[in-house]
């Protein structure tokens, strides 16, 4: 029972740090968010600090990983709703995965910022593997399901669980780097192509008809560049 209520306090106080830290992040972002500003927010001591984090690239590490347990505590149940169809579901993953970061735009973009520096690759490679995993896993199910109620088609689902997430990861990176440099000239035609041009082969992967599946939508695309935009450093063409 002791090392129960020590665990919780453990975890109550390590998520208050990344809390504060999320706020100020969003607020400040990263690169000008210092440990002293967590300190004089939280009324903290250093020590008390590094007892938890041992820097603040790891308080980055760590608020990412909670955000991926948020997103997989979200999805789960809906991966396992009997009620939706396959196509219906994997949609779905798409759109609230999509939601889950609109919801928090400012703090997705100045992730996005330190995510594509090359000091942070060992981390960004490392949640990468976490993201793909959990990914791999909600969607072999949902490919079988599809195949056994006849929306899906293919002899491997397992196999096609990895090609559908790595397709995925590579229009999230494409779609990224064209927000990173947003031209309002044409970046909403370029972003469209993209996302037509992804969904295209995720549906013939899978042996879907064409048109069935809408994973993106451009206006969130766009939300996320006016939010770039407005932050120090911005890169977007106006």
């Amino acid at each position: 029972m002791a090392r129960t209520v020590k665990e919780q306090e453990r975890a109550a106080r390590v998520n208050a740090i990344l809390d504060a830290a999320q706020a100020l992040i969003q607020r400040k972002g990263y690169e000008r968010m210092t440990i002293q500003d967590l300190l004089e927010t939280l009324q903290i001591s250093k020590g008390a600090f590094y007892h938890y984090f041992d820097s603040k690239l790891a308080l980055l590490e760590a608020l990412v990983e909670r955000m991926v347990e948020e997103v997989t505590a979200a999805l789960g149940p809906l991966a396992e709703d009997s009620r939706l169809s396959a196509p219906h579901k994997l949609e779905a993953i798409f759109r609230l995965a999509a939601g889950f970061k609109s919801e928090r735009v400012d703090l997705m973009v100045e992730l996005a910022r330190v995510w594509y520096a090359d000091d942070d690759a060992v981390i960004r490679d490392k949640l990468e593997r976490a993201s793909l995993d959990l990914m791999r896993s909600l969607l072999h199910p949902i490919i079988a399901q599809g195949v056994a109620e006849g929306t899906m088609a293919t002899d491997y689902p397992d196999v096609a669980a990895v090609m559908v997430t790595d397709l995925s990861r590579g229009m999230s990176q494409e779609l990224m780097r064209q927000l990173m440099a947003w031209d309002e000239r044409d970046g909403r035609q370029r972003a469209q192509r993209c996302i037509a041009a992804y969904t295209d082969a995720i549906e013939g992967l899978l042996g879907m008809e064409r048109g069935t599946l809408h994973l993106v939508e451009v206006t969130a695309l766009e939300a996320w560049a006016l939010a770039l935009s407005a932050r120090p450093g911005a890169a977007s063409k106006r």
